[in-house]
């Protein structure tokens, strides 16, 4: 069995649900695993945000227009009248119940309820179109197996036993259709695995199964070696081991979730990222082979903030990085970059939530300078710091003001820390510095 995961782009209009449609007839048993539609995500954020701040007027007129979009999109998919009315009466389900949570009181709870109807729309419009088209499909509810413990992991042996358990009792089915992104929480309330989940879902799904290959189908034809919406004539990579993939996903290449990976790489089942709308395109193969070495792709995280942490009483001061850590680790921090001088520690995060409270334990036994705006530009590739061609990335140094350079501590991975307002420049240098050695 093979899991397919389609994101909200190749759901996004009704062209693109009947290209959908087209991959997945091949009469080999599939789960498919769907995003919302396009642009629905945000409309829900700024309906909960419009909650939040006692908006209702707002939220309301929100709430109605977006579900005049979605009977437009019944009625242009759905020519069978009992199948259109069946869809027709859910998603007013669905929107009478957004109409209620703007009289309630605005919780993180509601809002992830209110961010899960995306999913919820998409799978269940999707299903009566392919019942139509005379596809046996059948729905699996995300929210009945799909759940992650306390320390937001997924729950694998409970997802194992409940998704076996939606098997044995749902319709018999060539296609099964589930909501991506979505889950419960370890109270049982709804959660979801944060934006570009679905990927995360597929590949979890793909681990409890044991897939023969999981798919990611989005709008691109594959991971590209940079960012195509500031280089030009960037071009797909064909082959991706799983640590390359999972470096790129985690610093900012935007066409998989960071976690992606991760659950499918101890059974070896590949991923292959696909074109929606060209199916015919090779893609990216993600897999446990790797092939060339030398920097293979460059991916850029943006909204970094920098500290500098100072103190002479660092210099060979047993237990200082302990404590450092312990500060970031009390406000559940994470740290991406570390550069340590005898007298500095430098590092970066990119949640500043707590930043403020961050700083001002930190001030209590050493100097804090905070540079927010900048960028981590990455730079991936099998075994790249030793790769003989590596050193010439550093010509980048004469053109660019570098604030922080992390060397060695993957050998996949070299990350360059600068101003944000450099991003583009930087990633348009390299491009031109480096693809000219390497064959991908």
């Amino acid at each position: 069995m093979r899991v397919l995961k389609f994101g909200g782009t190749s759901v996004g209009s009704v062209e693109n649900i009947i290209n959908v449609k087209n991959i997945i007839n091949d009469d080999s048993k599939k789960i498919v695993v769907l995003s919302a539609m396009s642009g629905t995500t945000n409309e829900l954020v700024a309906i909960a945000n419009y909650i939040e701040d006692k908006n209702s007027n707002e939220a309301i007129e929100k709430i109605n227009k977006l579900h005049g979009t979605y009977i437009a999109t019944i009625n242009s998919l759905l020519i069978d009248k009992k199948l259109n009315k069946q869809a027709k009466n859910y998603v007013s389900e669905i929107f009478s119940l957004l109409i209620d949570s703007t009289y309630k009181l605005y919780s993180d709870v509601l809002e992830n309820k209110i961010l899960a109807q995306g999913e919820l729309l998409s799978t269940f419009i999707f299903n009566c179109y392919l019942k139509q088209e005379g596809l046996r499909s059948t729905l699996l509810p995300a929210l009945g197996f799909m759940r992650i413990d306390a320390a937001k992991e997924p729950d694998l042996s409970h997802i194992k036993e409940y998704l076996d358990r939606a098997f044995k009792y749902s319709e018999e089915a060539d296609i099964y259709i589930t909501q991506g992104f979505i889950c419960l929480d370890a109270e049982g309330e709804i959660s979801n695995l944060q934006r570009g989940g679905s990927d995360y879902t597929a590949t979890i799904i793909g681990a409890v199964v044991k897939a023969e290959e999981v798919q990611i189908w989005t709008d691109i034809d594959g991971m590209h070696n940079n960012d195509p919406r500031y280089v030009e004539n960037t071009r797909p990579i064909s082959n991706l081991s799983y640590d390359e993939a999972a470096e790129l996903a985690y610093f900012g290449a935007k066409i998989l979730h960071p976690q992606t990976v991760t659950p499918v790489r101890a059974d070896n089942i590949p991923v292959s990222l696909k074109n929606t709308m060209n199916p015919v395109a090779h893609g990216t193969l993600i897999s446990n082979m790797t092939s060339n070495n030398g920097i293979k792709a460059i991916a850029a995280k943006d909204n970094i903030t920098a500290i500098k942490i100072k103190s002479g009483r660092m210099l060979q001061a047993h237990g200082f990085l302990k404590k450092v850590f312990e500060i970031f680790e009390i406000y559940e921090t994470s740290i991406d970059m570390i550069t340590t001088s005898e007298v500095a520690v430098s590092l970066t995060i990119d949640d500043d939530r707590n930043l403020d409270k961050i700083v001002a334990e930190l001030k209590e036994f050493a100097i804090i300078e905070v540079d927010k705006a900048q960028s981590i530009v990455c730079l991936v590739g099998h075994s790249v710091v030793n790769h003989q061609d590596t050193h010439k990335l550093f010509k980048i140094l004469k053109d660019v003001k570098i604030r922080m350079i992390s060397y060695g501590g993957s050998k996949n991975n070299i990350s360059l820390l600068i101003n944000s307002k450099d991003k583009i420049n930087t990633l348009r240098k390299l491009n031109n510095y480096l693809f000219e050695l390497v064959t991908l």
